[in-house]
Parts: structure tokens; sequence; C-alpha cells
């Protein structure tokens, strides 16, 4: 069997790896920070679409920073990352437009049958 040698491999050089305190502080602050972000509109804003775009916005935000850090997406290949987000993009634009049409839908008939 092939035994491959990394840099981090306590095993072969007997070295303990350093530790990556500074990128989990650093992950950590980003975190807060848009949390606080939140936070900040949803005590300071009255109710309504724009208040709710932004929550929305900092979600897809907050979402894409958790997968591309926790999941190690951001260390993927670009085509990986590509074939994962264009189709969640047309999924989404899908809901949109299923949700836009199927109000439409049901307005037209309510409007009929009164």
């Amino acid at each position: 069997m092939a035994h491959h040698h990394t840099e981090n491999d306590f095993h072969q050089t007997g070295e303990i790896p350093k530790p990556q305190t500074k990128a989990i502080w650093r992950t950590f602050g980003i975190l807060v920070g848009l949390t606080a972000l939140e936070f900040l509109f949803a005590f300071t804003m009255d109710a309504g679409t724009a208040r709710n775009a932004i929550f929305i916005i900092l979600t897809i935000f907050k979402a894409f920073y958790i997968v591309s850090e926790f999941m190690h997406l951001k260390h993927e290949t670009k085509s990986l990352i590509w074939s994962i987000i264009i189709p969640l993009a047309l999924v989404v634009w899908l809901m949109v437009a299923l949700l836009a049409e199927g109000s439409y839908y049901y307005e037209s008939i309510t409007n009929y049958f009164k």
C-alpha cells in the first residue's frame, strides 16, 4: 500500500499541526456580525416588504457562508460550486414564479365567482 505524506501528518513528522484559531474566530465574527445586523433590522424597522427582503438576503448570505465554511465548499473546484449554485438559483426562481402565478390564479378564480 502506498502512503502519501502530507504536511499535517502527525504520525510521520511528529509535529502537532498549528491550531486554526484565527480562522475560527474570523468565522465566528462574521456570523455574529450578520446575526447582529439581522437583530438591528428586526428591532428598528417596521414590518413590511423591505424588512422581509433584507432578512431573506441576509439569510441567503449566512447560508452560503455556512455552506462554504463548514461544508468546505469554498475549497472545491469552481465547476462543482457552479453545479450546485445554478440549480439552486433555478429552484428559487421556480418557487417565486409559482407563488406569483398561484396568487394570480387565486385572485382570478375568486373574482370570477363573486
